[in-house]
């Protein structure tokens, strides 16, 4: 256990000192969440609700971003610069390199979740019960499995800059196509049929229905873990073919 800590602790520290973390994790989210409920609001009837909606996709926005792409691209400049190799020489147990790295991004997934959810009370005086913020942080940390999985399996990639540009268009292709950047009812009607079986909207969806007083429905807890099983499954399959080369 003390291992598995210590190289936790290693891993959140070099994740919060990196700029490109602060910027697309926290900053980006919160500024969004400012100019679309306070500067780009418009005459929208029921104001509250929407500031809470929001606020649950700039949550699920931020943690789908480092489970994604700063998930993923670390793992591959580890293995391109060589780091994964010399771990092999030291005493760390193979097993506890990888549980860190799991623990370490859900650590820092929370931190997020807190982050962004301060500051949709401290903008909007947004107000939910107890209950709610819980369980919608709760959702948004467990839920993202499927998406670590996805950085999981763009840190298979050789290339940093590969994986860089990937990464990217996945990230921000999910997040508009799954209704997390604008209301998923505005979208045209055969956007919103294919958005609707993505993991980026069923994620969302999931929190926007705590919010909204309700619960996750079983279809997105079914195609969430369906794309996690997907992804992992993928995932092993590139690992095992690139250690037989």
């Amino acid at each position: 256990m003390k291992s598995l800590w210590m190289q936790s602790k290693a891993e959140i520290l070099r994740i919060v000192r990196n700029p490109y973390f602060v910027f697309w994790s926290l900053a980006m989210p919160i500024l969004f969440y400012f100019i679309f409920t306070r500067v780009l609001n418009g005459d929208m009837p029921n104001l509250e609700e929407w500031q809470a909606h929001y606020l649950m996709s700039m949550a699920a926005f931020s943690v789908m971003g480092t489970s994604v792409m700063t998930f993923g691209l670390r793992l591959v400049q580890e293995r391109t610069q060589g780091w994964s190799t010399v771990l092999r020489t030291t005493p760390l147990p193979g097993a506890v390199y990888a549980a860190s790295k799991m623990f370490a991004q859900m650590l820092l997934n929370l931190l997020c979740i807190v982050v962004i959810f301060t500051s949709g009370w401290l903008i909007n005086g947004v107000r939910l019960s107890a209950s709610q913020w819980l369980m919608a942080g709760l959702w948004i940390v467990i839920a993202s499995l499927p998406f670590l999985a996805l950085g999981g399996l763009i840190g298979c990639m050789k290339k940093v800059d590969t994986a860089n540009g990937i990464s990217n268009v996945l990230y921000m292709g999910l997040a508009i196509s799954g209704g997390l950047w604008m209301p998923f009812e505005i979208m045209p009607e055969a956007m919103q049929r294919v958005g609707k079986w993505l993991p980026s909207y069923n994620y969302g969806d999931g929190a926007w229905s705590i919010a909204a007083g309700g619960s996750p429905s079983a279809v997105s807890m079914l195609i969430l873990l369906g794309y996690l099983i997907a992804f992992m499954v993928i995932s092993g399959y590139v690992r095992k073919k690139q250690e037989a080369v």
